[in-house]
Order: C-alpha cells, then sequence, then structure tokens
C-alpha cells in the first residue's frame, strides 16, 4: 500500500498547468496542437501590431513639420548658354509665375479641377486610403507609383516638397504631410495652392500664367471650356496640349494631342454635369474646342532663340537620364554648341534675301507661305554651330531646321558617288553582267550615258519596268542630252551639270541598298522618307532629311570619312555640379580616299559647274545644288574645311490651324521664273559663309589619292548639251502604281513628312512620274543646260540648280540627336 501510494504520486498528470502571459508553444498539448496558436493569441498579436501602427502613425504626425510653401514652390529657371559661355536666356520657374489670390480663380476652373482629379476634395481629409494602399501595392510590385492622389496630396508634392522621387520613403512622408494640411490648412488655401504651382506645359507655372500661354487673358477671366482644358493640360502637358510636342516624343504630334485632348476636355463638361457643378444648360453652350494663342508666346523666345532652346531641351530629354518633369522644375544650366555670332549671321544672310527678294503683298499667289531652313555643324566634333529655324519662334512654329519634309533633290548624288567609291559596280565582261561579287571600284573620270530619255537598267543588266511592264526612260532637266552622238560624261562633269541619267543608272549598277546605306553610314536615318529605295529615282533625292542631317552628312565628307552625330548640347549643370557631358563617338564609314574623292568632285560642282554662285574667294568650296522637278523645295549644302551648312528653301503652309500642309510650287517666286538651288540658296549660303569663316584660315582639303579604275569609252574632250525635241507622236511612257508601294486615294492630299509614291501624278517633286518622262524632265533634276548666274547678278537667277532632321526625327531632334 505504501508503495502503491508512491507510485501514484509521482504521476504529475492532474496537476494544474502553469499560466504564462503569452502561452506559446501552447502548455498542456501534445502533438501538432501544441503549435497551434490559440485565437485569443492571434486576437492579441493583430491588436498589438495594430495599436503599434497607430503608435508609429501617431508618433510620425507628431514629429512631421509642414514644409513652407515659399521654400519648396520657389521656381528655378533653366539657364542656356551660348557656346563661349555667355548666357543665351534664362526660362522657366519663376519667370513666368505669377500667384494669384482664391477668389481670383475662376470657380469653373475649381469645379473642373475637382470633377477630373478629386471628386470628394470638399469632403476628405487630404488623402484617398483605398487610393494610398493601390499606390503602396503597385510600389511594392515594383510598378508605377502614380495614381490614387487627392488634390491635397498633389499640391503637397508640388509645393511643400523638394524631393520629388518616387520611393517609398518620399511617399511616406507626403502621405503624413498630406494628412496635417488636410486639417490644419483651409480647402482654400489648398485649391489655390495647387493651381498656382502646378505646371501647365509652355512654360507656364500656376493657373494665370497658364491663362496667358494658352488663351492670352487673365485667369478670371476664363470661361468653363477654357477652363476645362486647363485641367486637362493638368494631366500631363507633353501629350495634352493641343500644339503638340514632336521634338520631345513622337506619340505627342499636334495631332495625336488634340485628339486626346479634345476626348478629355469634353469628358470633364460632362463630369461637371453629372456632379451637378455645371448645369446641362450651360454645357450646351460648350460643343466647340477652344481657340488657343500661339504655343510660343514667351517674348524671351523669339526671333531664333525660340528655336535654339526647343532644339536644345529635346536633346536634352532625348540624350541625357534628365526627363521633361525635371527639366520643367528647372535648375539646370544647359550649355549649347551655338555660335551667337554665326546664329546672327546666318539669320541675317536669309533676312537679306527675303527682304530684297520675297514680296508677298506684291505677288501673294507666288511669294506667301515662303519657308527658308538652314543649319550648320563643324565636321571636326559634330557640334551643331547655327541653325536658322524660321522668321520667328512665336510666330512660326515649326523648326525649320530640324525638321522632314521638303526632298533633296541632287544634293543627294554625292552619296551615290560615295556608295560607288565604297562598294564599286557590278562588272560586265562581254557585255555580260558577272556574279555580285565580282564589282569593279570606279575612277571619277569613268563614263555613263548622258542621254536623254535613257533606258534604265536594273541591277543584273535587265531594262527596268514597272509592273505593267513599261519602260522608264530617265530624262534630265530640260531634256538635254550630253555629247552626242555617244553620249559619254565622265561622273565628274555629270556631277558638275547634275546630270540625272548618269547618276540613276550609276545607282542602279551600284545597288539602291548600297546607297540608302552610304546615306546612312554619312549620318542621316532611315526614316520613313528613305522607303522609296527600290525605284531608280531614289538617286535623285526623293528622301526629305533635315537641315541638320544633311550638314551634318556632308561634314562626313569634309572630315575625311570621319562621321559624328549632330548634337546641341556639350554640358549640364545643377547646383554647380556637372550631371552631362557630351562624348563625342566617331565612326569611320568612308575611307579617307573614298571621303576625300568625293569632297573633290563636289569641287568641282562650285568652281564651275551648278554651285559656282556659292564661291568662296581664297577658300576650297565642295558642294551641291538641289531643286526638285516640281520646284517645290530648292537646296544648297556645302562646306570647307572647318565647316558644313545646308541651306533649304520651299513654300509650305504650315499654320497649325492648316491640317493640309502642302507643299507649293515656286515657279515665280522671288520673280524668278523658277527657284534653283543655285539662286536664293546658294546665295544665303555664300553670304554667310564668308562672314561666319571671316578671320579663320583658308584650310585646304586634303589631296584626294587615287581609286579604282575608269569604266567605259575614252572620254570627249568637253560635254556638250544638246536638246532633243519632245516627239509629238509618242511620249515617254510613265511608270504606273506599283503593287509595293500604293498611292493614296484621290481624295487624300499627300502628307509631306511622309514618303510620297514615286508613281502618284500629284506629287511631282518626288521624281515619279516626271521621271518618267513627263515634261519637266527629271524628277529631282537640275537644269543642267543652264549657265551659272554671272558673278554680278544678286540673285543668281539664272544659275543652275540641283535636285532633302531627330523625330528625327521624324525630325533630327525628335530622336536622340542634336
Amino acid at each position: 500500500m505504501e508503495s502503491g501510494a508512491r507510485g501514484r504520486g509521482r504521476g504529475r498528470g492532474n496537476e494544474p498547468v502553469k499560466k504564462r502571459f503569452i502561452d506559446y508553444p501552447r502548455a498542456g498539448k501534445h502533438g501538432p496542437k501544441r503549435w497551434i496558436p490559440s485565437w485569443r493569441l492571434i486576437t492579441g498579436l493583430f491588436i498589438g501590431f495594430l495599436g503599434s501602427l497607430m503608435a508609429v502613425a501617431g508618433i510620425a504626425y507628431a514629429l512631421v513639420e509642414v514644409p513652407e510653401v515659399a521654400k519648396a514652390a520657389r521656381a528655378q529657371n533653366n539657364v542656356y548658354y551660348w557656346a563661349d559661355g555667355s548666357q543665351m536666356v534664362a526660362t522657366g520657374g519663376e519667370t513666368n509665375r505669377q500667384i494669384i489670390k482664391y477668389a481670383d480663380i475662376p470657380k469653373a476652373m475649381r469645379n473642373a479641377v475637382i470633377s477630373a482629379e478629386n471628386k470628394t476634395f470638399n469632403k476628405d481629409k487630404g488623402v484617398d486610403p483605398m487610393g494610398i494602399a493601390r499606390a503602396f501595392v503597385n510600389m511594392a510590385k515594383g510598378g508605377q507609383t502614380q495614381g490614387g492622389s487627392t488634390i491635397t496630396q498633389q499640391y503637397v508634392k508640388n509645393a511643400r516638397l523638394d524631393d520629388q522621387s518616387q520611393t517609398f520613403t518620399r511617399k511616406f512622408k507626403e502621405l503624413f504631410i498630406s494628412i496635417k494640411v488636410g486639417r490644419e490648412v483651409s480647402k482654400e488655401d489648398i485649391m489655390a495652392g495647387y493651381l498656382n504651382t502646378a505646371y501647365y506645359g509652355r512654360n507656364a507655372y500656376g493657373i494665370q500664367a497658364a491663362a496667358r500661354a494658352y488663351f492670352g487673358k487673365d485667369a478670371e477671366k476664363l470661361d468653363p471650356s477654357e477652363c476645362a482644358l486647363l485641367a486637362t493640360v493638368l494631366k500631363g502637358a507633353t501629350y495634352y496640349d493641343p500644339a503638340g510636342y514632336p521634338e520631345i516624343d513622337s506619340a505627342a504630334s499636334p495631332k495625336a494631342n488634340r485628339a486626346r485632348a479634345e476626348k478629355r476636355w469634353r469628358w470633364i463638361l460632362d463630369e461637371e454635369v453629372k456632379d451637378g457643378r455645371l448645369s446641362a444648360e450651360t454645357r450646351a453652350k460648350y460643343t466647340k474646342f477652344p481657340k488657343l494663342e500661339s504655343p510660343r508666346s514667351n517674348v524671351k523666345l523669339s526671333g531664333q532663340i525660340g528655336y535654339l532652346v526647343s532644339l536644345a531641351k529635346a536633346y536634352v530629354i532625348n540624350n541625357t537620364d534628365i526627363t521633361a518633369g525635371q527639366l520643367e522644375r528647372g535648375g539646370y544650366e544647359i550649355h549649347t554648341t551655338f555660335d551667337k555670332r554665326k546664329v546672327t549671321q546666318l539669320e541675317d544672310a536669309v533676312e537679306k534675301v527675303r527682304k530684297a527678294k520675297i514680296k508677298p503683298k506684291l505677288r501673294p499667289d507666288k511669294d506667301t507661305h515662303v519657308q527658308f531652313g538652314g543649319a550648320s555643324v563643324n565636321p571636326k566634333t559634330g557640334a551643331i554651330e547655327a541653325i536658322y529655324g524660321g522668321e520667328d519662334a512665336t510666330k512660326h512654329f515649326t523648326n525649320n531646321a530640324d525638321t522632314t519634309g521638303a526632298q533633296v533633290g541632287s544634293t543627294y548624288k554625292p552619296f551615290v558617288l560615295a556608295a560607288a567609291f565604297k562598294n564599286g559596280i557590278r562588272s560586265k565582261t562581254g557585255g555580260e553582267v558577272q556574279p555580285d561579287g565580282q564589282r569593279t571600284v570606279i575612277n571619277p573620270k569613268s563614263l555613263y550615258s548622258g542621254k536623254n530619255k535613257l533606258k534604265i537598267e536594273n541591277y543584273d543588266g535587265t531594262v527596268w519596268q514597272d509592273k505593267n511592264g513599261k519602260e522608264w526612260l530617265q530624262t534630265n532637266d530640260g531634256n538635254q542630252s550630253y555629247n552626242p552622238p555617244t553620249y559619254k560624261i565622265d561622273l565628274r562633269e555629270a556631277m558638275r551639270e547634275s546630270v540625272n541619267s548618269a547618276y540613276v543608272q550609276l545607282g542602279m549598277d551600284v545597288g539602291l541598298d548600297k546607297v540608302k546605306r552610304a546615306a546612312m553610314d554619312a549620318g542621316l536615318k532611315d526614316d520613313k522618307s528613305m522607303a522609296g529605295a527600290t525605284y531608280p529615282s531614289f538617286s535623285l533625292g526623293t528622301s526629305s532629311p533635315s537641315a541638320i542631317r544633311m550638314a551634318g552628312a556632308y561634314a562626313t565628307f569634309a572630315a575625311s570619312g570621319k562621321q559624328r552625330d549632330p548634337y546641341s548640347v556639350k554640358e549640364i549643370e545643377k547646383e554647380g555640379e556637372t550631371v552631362y557631358t557630351k562624348e563625342v563617338l566617331t565612326k569611320s564609314p568612308f575611307s579617307p580616299t573614298v571621303a576625300d574623292n568625293v569632297t573633290d568632285v563636289l569641287r568641282t560642282v562650285v568652281d564651275k559647274g551648278t554651285g559656282s554662285s556659292a564661291q568662296l574667294p581664297g577658300r576650297q568650296v565642295a558642294g551641291k545644288t538641289g531643286t526638285t522637278d516640281g520646284n517645290k523645295s530648292a537646296w544648297f549644302v556645302g562646306y570647307t574645311p572647318q565647316l558644313s551648312t545646308a541651306i533649304s528653301m520651299y513654300r509650305l503652309d504650315d499654320d497649325e490651324n492648316n491640317t493640309k500642309r502642302e507643299f507649293l510650287e515656286m515657279f515665280g517666286t522671288g520673280g524668278e521664273k523658277k527657284i534653283h538651288g543655285a539662286s536664293f540658296p546658294a546665295r544665303i549660303w555664300q553670304d554667310y559663309m564668308a562672314e561666319a569663316l571671316q578671320g579663320k584660315p583658308a584650310l585646304k582639303f586634303p589631296l584626294p589619292q587615287p581609286i579604282g579604275e575608269v569604266v567605259g569609252d575614252a572620254p570627249p574632250p568637253s560635254p556638250t548639251p544638246s536638246k532633243e525635241p519632245e516627239p509629238s507622236d509618242s511620249p515617254s511612257p510613265t511608270p504606273s502604281e506599283t503593287e509595293s508601294s500604293p498611292s493614296p486615294s484621290p481624295s487624300e492630299t499627300p502628307d509631306p513628312t511622309e514618303t510620297c509614291n514615286v508613281w502618284d501624278p500629284r506629287c511631282e517633286d518626288n521624281g515619279g512620274a516626271a521621271d518618267g518622262g513627263a515634261e519637266d524632265g527629271g524628277a529631282n533634276g537640275d537644269p543642267g543646260g543652264e549657265s551659272p548666274p554671272p558673278t554680278g547678278e544678286p540673285n543668281g537667277g539664272n544659275g543652275n540648280g540641283g535636285s532633302n532632321g531627330n523625330d528625327n526625327g521624324g525630325g533630327l531632334f525628335a530622336g536622340p540627336t542634336g
């Protein structure tokens, strides 16, 4: 019994379990149940977690201080400098902001932004919990951090936070400041602060500056429709300003932006009706999109300054880590490549011709809508030293130096010659075309046919035909044939006289793919205007690069084959620190032998050919004229060893309200029968370059090394042009439309920014029907039979012409360039 009692005493199973504050692992439980927390534990932990969060939030709320508006919202300028370090212009920030009182802000504007951005503004406490939750989830996922912000939060971010980064810390700080602002600051002050600090595009900070930039009036005079438009651009001016920002992003074209803006503008007005902030009767009054002021209304950006700033701004956004938003907030010192003296000299040279020859009142049907463009590039660096963008950046929006559309004509022929020197032409033995691998590098003395209405052969030796089996007879301007009866002319003389037939056949013998490659190697972009590389006329300049790109491409020849992309910004600083330095990259697409031989041939054009009006006494000059067959554009592109410059001239009705944007003929413009590349463009080039190079040493081009071999028969003593009469009974066939390049329907007007179908009879300037033997001669051809203008003739009216930018472009600087 005693031993049994002791045995039972050792069993402790019935003793009470000792209580613990946190019962985990759970006492009195065995097996898996021991590790399963009780509901009391779970509930306690949850309450404790929430309590901790509340404690942290309370402490954060108590410790956070609301920044002073004056410190965070002080707008900074972006300062642009000339190449010599002197200040060009200070623009942005407080220079275009005027703070106005809440009472002066139209009620319609307040209603518009509330309906568009924060319907609960008048009731909420400064934050939208659901929106904040979405933002935090997105940040956790690594996605977009935008969205869900209230007007109070946007105001805090714009006006009271210097830190604009999209980070968790910044969002956390913004949240508590917004809550505190929502409790301590009146709704009136928040709304006024938001509308006075927001960025509306067009360099306008605040509602007052925006009202003037978009409508030319004070904010208090805005109507509900205009307020809805300003509420629209608050979503992002780059993509909602109807004027567009194609230099920043090709998706932000005027057409695309206007469509987006109109859609959101209507939506905002309709939302106001739904929210009871606008009556249906008042809404019914605003069915038409409001009329806007010119997007370049800041007087400091007038003249050429606006074009220069636009070019540099686009370069910064497209070629550095600085975003558009960061640039808009200001504080950057942007050192450009622009030479103030050269910019003034180029503008003066253009205006000299404009004032002397372009008389819209005297010849309203001939001298209206006349446009000039120009650009100068340093061959040794690629730096853009000067541009001419138009008459005035506040009156003419498009930058003529950086846009495409005007075909370059015969200024394209040097790329054909460079391709022939680099790649050679198809070899022939006994009249038989040899395999592609057997090519012959040619010499400038090589002979080609200068015959008018020449049958053009394909690369394989067959005669080129359209899909209907019709042969294409290449004409020369003025229907001139050279050196009968053999019609043989060497490539140097053919360039000097700008003979279409010789260079069209040369392009086919080299291969149009290689011609295109040579142009791109020199510095042109493969934009949609290059799509015509499957047609013989491609060698005559049916593409339309910008003046900047053409100057840069010719600079490659000036630099003996070394190519450097044009650029407009060399250094950027912020708060004393260098944040960007341009690194010049050099490519060598052409050997010095190839490039220097091209230069040597182009010297002939200026010394005694179509470009003689561009001569600079005492200096060596190489260049080429270009005139389109429909006389819708004329070019001169030329260079010395120090500077390459392109000048374009055309007539284009490009008023921002004109949706057609048609190139117009220049027959009779400036009182001239026809505008040639050798007339106004070459005269402008000569006047400008004489001043720009004044005081600079007269450098010589490198002597060209021997290249290739002469193909063809022995050359005649000198070229002898003759004009062939047009047969009255059998006009030259015109190639019909091909399946690979569909033409617009009769109801459509060809867009000058798009490749014009070479067979479209309406596209007189693209080398289509005219190249096939139309009355005006070869498309994009030069008036090869005319003589250069006499030295004493100021306008060069009798000069010979030849046959064209970032997106890129598109224009040159819609993309990663200049």
